[in-house]
């Protein structure tokens, strides 16, 4: 029975690629499954059987340790360099999904306390 590895929901590129270069190189044999038209599945990385599972799993282990202690430390260098995205780069980058942030919470917050300002009265 196939067997799920990795799946690729909010996984860059990147990180995509060099999950099967790794897989590749290590002669590891799996098959991707596209991510859905609706979104309902974002599709994955699956090995066919599990003899080779423990040993994926143990690269895969091995990699994500490695690439979350360089990201971090790439993070930090940009921090420290001034390069790090900050709040107002995000919200200058996309500012209709800033404005409708803004817009839900302040109608949530509006539904929240209506109720208590109607029986105020």
């Amino acid at each position: 029975m196939a067997s799920l590895l990795f799946n690729l929901r909010n996984v860059s590129d990147d990180e995509a690629d060099e999950v099967r270069a790794l897989l590749l190189a290590n002669e590891i044999d799996f098959y991707e499954t596209p991510p859905s038209f609706w979104g309902v599945s974002a599709g994955g990385l699956w090995l066919p059987g599990t003899t080779q599972l423990a040993q994926a799993q143990a690269l895969l282990a091995d990699y994500q340790q490695a690439r979350g202690e360089r990201v971090r430390a790439e993070r930090a260098d940009a921090r420290r360099e001034g390069r790090a995205p900050g709040t107002w780069d995000g919200i200058r980058a996309r500012p209709g999904q800033a404005l409708g942030a803004v817009i839900g919470i302040v109608l949530m917050l509006a539904v929240v306390i209506l109720p208590f300002l109607l029986l105020a009265r």
